[in-house]
Formats: C-alpha cells, sequence, structure tokens
C-alpha cells in the first residue's frame, strides 16, 4: 500500500464495536460497508473524528465508513492488522434484531452489487473507449484488436448472471460453485442459440418459455436464494457421508429446471413490467420525470439507496440495449464537481482546498461524488443544494434530449464517450450547464470562509490546528478578558491530558463562581456547540479562541446550558454567550473547571496569563503577543 492505514484500519474496528460486533465488511468505490450485530455499540461520534474518514452513516442496515478513493487499501489494511476475517461466518440471526424491509432490501442489493462495482466499471470505461476509439477510425469493429478488447468490454456483461451468482451466493450463505453451475446454465451456449432462433422446448412436457439470460439481473439473484434455502433443507435431511455430491447434484436438478420454467419467465416479466413502467413515465413528461430524478439523485447518493435503481439500469440495458435512467442522473456527478470547484476557487482556508481540489478531480475525472458530497457540498449545506438544483436542470435536459448509454457507466469527463449516439449533444449541454453553473453560484452565493464546520470533542491537535487555519486576519497583540467570576487557575492544573499539556492551545483557565460565560474579546462566533458545552470565537486581532464549559460535558447533551449566541453572530466583549447550571453540572459528577485556551498558537510569538486568583469577568486574563 502506498500509504500505511495500520493505525487507522485498527480505530475504525474498535470505534465500531471490535471484530466480535462484526458480521461482515466489504467496501464499494468509497465506503467501508460493515453489517454489525449491534448497531449501539458502534462509536459513530470518535469514528467519523478519525483523520481519513469522510463521514460515517448508517444506512441499508451497514454501518458505512466513507473513507473516499482509499477505501480498497484501508479495507485491506483493516484485514490484515485487525484479525477480521474476510468472510465472516456469523448468522443473520446474529445481526441483533430484525430489519426492516427496504433496510433489508438495501443490505441486499448493496451486498450483491458493491463487491462487482470495480468490475462493472472497468468494463463499461473500456467500452466507452471503443466507442471514442471507432469513432475517430482508430479501430473497426472487424479488427482482431478491437473484437479482443470488445470481449474484455462486453464479457463482464454478458456473462453478468455469473458474477451475480457469486456475490448473492455470498449474500445468501449459499454454495458459490453451485450458484456458479446454474448460472452457466442459464447462459449455455446451446440454449441461448434455441432463444435466438425462436425454438420450442418441453422439459418433461412441460413447455418451456425462453428468454434471454445473458446480462440478466433478477432471475440469477431468485435463483440463488431458492438455492440456499434448498441445500439448507437437504444438508438437514441426508446423511452427512452423501452430502458432498448429492446435495450438489440435486440443487442442479431442481434449480436449474425450476428457473427455465418459472423463475426465468415471471422474472423477465416483472422486469419488463418494470422496464416499460419508467419508460413510460419518462415519456409522459421528460422533462419533469428528468427534472425531478435529477434533483433527487444527490440524497439518493447521500443514504446509499442509488443501489436500488441497479437491477433497473441493468433490466433496461438487457430489454432495450440502452439504459436512460442512470444517464438522466449522471449530471449530478458534474454538479456536485462543479459546488465543490466553487468552494475550492472561493476559499482561502488550507484545509478546505486541500479537501475540495482531490475531490472535485475526483468528481469530474472518475465520476466518484461520496468525497465531494461529504467532504466538501454537504458539510457547508448551501453548495449540496446548489448542486442538487443544477442536477435536476441537466436531468429534465438529458431527459428531453433521450440520450441512453449501452452499458452501466459513471459519468464523467473520461466516460463520456460512451454516450455517443442519440441525445449526445444534449448529454453534453447538460453536464456543462451542472458543472459550470454549479461552481458558478457556489463561488458568487453558495460558499464562504465564514461558513466553518462545528467541530467535535476530542478533536486531535492537528484538527485544532486545522481549525486555527480559518482565520483570515493576521493574529496582532491583544488582551482577553476573563470570561467568567471565579478562581483563575494555570492551565496546567486542569485535570485533563489535552488541556493541560496544551495540546488544544494556550491560555488559562477558570474555576467559575457563576454560570455566566461571556465574550472575551469583540470577535465573531465561528464554533458553537449545540450542546452549549463549547464556544469557538474568532477576535477581530485574529485571535482563534475555545472556551470549555467544565470536563466531559459534552456527556451531558446539552442539560444544564442555555446557549444565547449562535454560530456566525458578532459579540462584544462581555457579552453573554452561554448560561450554565454549576450546580446540575456538579451534581451529574462533572468538573466545573472551564479552560479559555488560543488555539492558533503558532500566530503569536507568545501567549501568557496575566492574572491567577479571584478574577471578574472582564478583567484582563490572557495576553496574546504577536510575530
Amino acid at each position: 500500500m502506498a500509504k500505511n492505514y495500520e493505525q487507522l484500519s485498527k480505530d475504525i474496528v474498535k470505534y465500531v464495536g471490535g471484530t466480535e460486533n462484526v458480521i461482515s465488511l466489504f467496501h464499494c468505490a468509497t465506503r467501508l460497508r460493515f453489517k454489525v450485530k449491534n448497531t449501539g455499540a458502534v462509536d459513530k461520534e470518535n469514528l467519523s473524528q478519525l483523520s481519513g474518514v469522510i463521514k460515517v452513516l448508517e444506512s441499508g442496515g451497514q454501518i458505512q465508513v466513507v473513507i473516499g478513493n482509499h477505501v480498497a487499501d484501508v479495507c485491506e489494511a483493516v484485514f490484515q492488522n485487525t484479525g477480521l476475517k474476510r468472510e465472516a461466518e456469523a448468522g443473520t440471526e446474529e445481526s441483533g434484531g430484525k430489519q426492516n424491509l427496504l433496510n433489508t432490501f438495501m443490505d441486499t442489493i448493496s451486498g450483491i452489487f458493491a463487491p462487482m462495482l470495480g468490475a462493472m466499471s472497468g468494463a463499461g470505461m473500456l467500452k466507452a473507449l471503443l466507442i471514442l476509439l471507432t469513432t475517430l477510425n482508430v479501430l473497426k469493429p472487424e479488427m482482431g484488436t478491437y473484437r479482443i478488447l470488445q470481449a474484455a468490454g462486453d464479457g463482464v456483461f454478458t456473462f453478468l448472471p455469473i458474477i451475480l451468482a457469486v456475490t448473492a451466493a455470498k449474500k445468501f450463505k449459499a454454495n458459490t460453485y453451485v450458484a456458479m453451475g446454474v448460472a452457466a446454465a442459464l447462459v449455455y451456449p446451446d440454449l441461448t442459440a434455441a432463444f435466438s432462433a425462436g425454438e420450442s422446448l418441453t422439459f418433461l412436457k412441460i413447455p418451456v418459455v425462453l428468454v434471454s439470460y445473458t446480462s440478466s439481473v433478477i432471475p440469477i439473484i431468485i435463483s440463488v436464494y431458492l438455492l440456499s434455502k434448498l441445500e439448507k433443507a437437504l444438508n438437514k435431511a441426508m446423511p452427512e457421508m452423501v452430502r458432498g455430491f448429492l446435495v450438489p447434484l440435486v440443487s442442479l436438478m431442481v434449480v436449474v429446471p425450476l428457473t427455465y420454467l418459472v423463475i426465468g419467465p415471471v422474472a423477465d416479466t416483472a422486469g419488463k413490467l418494470l422496464a416499460s413502467g419508467y419508460t413510460g413515465l419518462v415519456g409522459l413528461n421528460p422533462v419533469i420525470a428528468g427534472g425531478i430524478l435529477g434533483l433527487i439523485w444527490p440524497a439518493a447518493v447521500m443514504f446509499g439507496v442509488h443501489w436500488g435503481f441497479v437491477p433497473i439500469v441493468m433490466n433496461n440495458i438487457a430489454t432495450y440495449g440502452r439504459d436512460t435512467l442512470f444517464v438522466i442522473t449522471g449530471p449530478n456527478n458534474m454538479a456536485q464537481a462543479g459546488a465543490t470547484l466553487g468552494v475550492f476557487l472561493k476559499s482561502r482556508n488550507k484545509e478546505v482546498k486541500e479537501i475540495a481540489g482531490p475531490s472535485a478531480l475526483s468528481a469530474v475525472l472518475a465520476g466518484i461524488t461520496e468525497p465531494a458530497i461529504y467532504g466538501v457540498t454537504l458539510r457547508f449545506k448551501k453548495p449540496f443544494f446548489i448542486g442538487a438544483v443544477f442536477s435536476g436542470i441537466a436531468g429534465a435536459i438529458v431527459a428531453a434530449a433521450g440520450t441512453g448509454a449501452p452499458t452501466l457507466l459513471g459519468t464523467s469527463l473520461l466516460s463520456l464517450p460512451g454516450y455517443i449516439g442519440t441525445g449526445f449533444v444534449g448529454f453534453l449541454i447538460a453536464c456543462a450547464i451542472a458543472y459550470f453553473g454549479s461552481a458558478i453560484v457556489t463561488y458568487l452565493f453558495g460558499y464562504s470562509d465564514d461558513m466553518l464546520p462545528k467541530k467535535k470533542e476530542g478533536t486531535s491537535s492537528a484538527a485544532q490546528e486545522r481549525a486555527s487555519a480559518a482565520a483570515q486576519t493576521e493574529a496582532k497583540d491583544e488582551v482577553l478578558q476573563a470570561p467568567a467570576n471565579g478562581k483563575a487557575i494555570l492551565l496546567s492544573e486542569v485535570k485533563d491530558e489535552a488541556f493541560a499539556g496544551g495540546v488544544l492551545g494556550q491560555g488559562a483557565a477558570i474555576v467559575p463562581d457563576d454560570g455566566e460565560i461571556c465574550a472575551p474579546c469583540d470577535g465573531i462566533v465561528n464554533v458553537m456547540y449545540p450542546t452549549g458545552h463549547a464556544i469557538g470565537i474568532r477576535s477581530h486581532a485574529g485571535a482563534e479562541i475555545l472556551i470549555h464549559i467544565g470536563m466531559d460535558t459534552v456527556s451531558l447533551k446539552g442539560e444544564g446550558f442555555d446557549v444565547r449566541v449562535k454560530e456566525g453572530q458578532s459579540v462584544k466583549a462581555g457579552e453573554l454567550l452561554v448560561r450554565a447550571d454549576l450546580e446540575k453540572i456538579k451534581k451529574a459528577g462533572f468538573d466545573i473547571t472551564t479552560p479559555m485556551v488560543v488555539t492558533n498558537m503558532d500566530d503569536y510569538l507568545e501567549i501568557k496569563q496575566e492574572k491567577t486568583g479571584v478574577v471578574r469577568r472582564g478583567e484582563n486574563f490572557v495576553a496574546c503577543i504577536g510575530k
């Protein structure tokens, strides 16, 4: 691996409840997807604070840890460094309770399709490249080079049932090789040729309705599910000494004919109805349908429910030879990339630029939007909604143009050739509007460096240093006032290693006599924790100040804290910030010592405490000497 993720992998498993809480783990393009026994044992707060973790979600019955482009390396590190098995053997009954129907469906779909995403994406991109090369007359369909590369790209989709058999068998806990045998029977050349020739076949004098199973999705998934149940029953009924050959024998003899006779025709009919229902909806009013689908797609990606549309997309390709659903939603990638680019261009904050730049590039070049969404646009909210609006506008244009794609493609600059054909110009226009429109509107109206994210308790010194980087003013000499009445003590006397050691910044602390915590200077409230236990202020002179009311008081979840200001509000020295119920805090067993530290201490030559002992609000308390 290019980077050592040993500690990160250990911390991730620790905060998801340890290896004993993990039923299974796999990854998709950007996320580690944990299925756990007890979601209550997952420490989402600390998990989301890990350096290298963009976001933590609970969706589709999974704990999804968004990593970004390095997810494969992190996943491999988890298996190497934590003792977690690659194939967890725990049964679904250990999952800690029943899931609702939607979560079960999403968990099943993502579990089947996510592991094969790399192969499908690679094959789709190869097919797009071949379209470009033939359009430019670099290659011709009759050339051997073209035919071999076409086999590499199209083979994945032609024999998709075999790949799905593997992932479905793992999901349903069926015999993988028997499942592959069922899938191979569905794409067997003789029966495929019989379908193409329109032959009439019977099985034990029962008429067989032949359908095309190449590139199909639904029949094999249902067949493997049936296989898993049949194998379970046969293993219970048969003597152990004959299970090794009789169970596979009976399974193949039952499941393959049953698929040809019942499952395949029914699933094929259902798939066609699903496909025709979607195309009918788009045909009824393509502009409205495309606009709504494009508008809601960012939220679908955010919650991971976009997996539920994959069977429809694959069925569209198998039924019509092209798909329009993912094509309509494709410009969303460009919209989120553009919004992220707008943030990158507007921000002067080093941390924001370090995240936004690579995320914008990843989204526009590779079509991977999760880092852009979770790391940037959703973080600041306005860029996310701006991107969603332009995604809706672009979706309406694409639907009106009737653009389609012959394969599963993630929209990016590199995959644009895959859309050459009907509506291609309209698709390019839609992508351009989504990208540049989102970038321009975000730059002008959707972002400013005052939109700072809320910081969580327990962040590392590196996170605190990144927070201090938000200051746009050069630090100047300044004397900060005492924020409360009480007894002033040295920071080293605080019973917390992070504060006492100066890891979070330099300053002083007060054991308050009353609960009125006031502003130590004129400035702007740049962080206001919802729990009210901590406040961040940026002074007009450039100091980044953190006031932390009590130790570990975040655990009170806001109880005993009456917040009087909001994030982004300008305050004057002495203005009331929070009224804390000190007696309630003490009765709950928490230390009320209140540190006040300057987090951007590297911007100063010296930060020194002006007074110890009895101190009153408004008195000189901490001096900041600028460089």
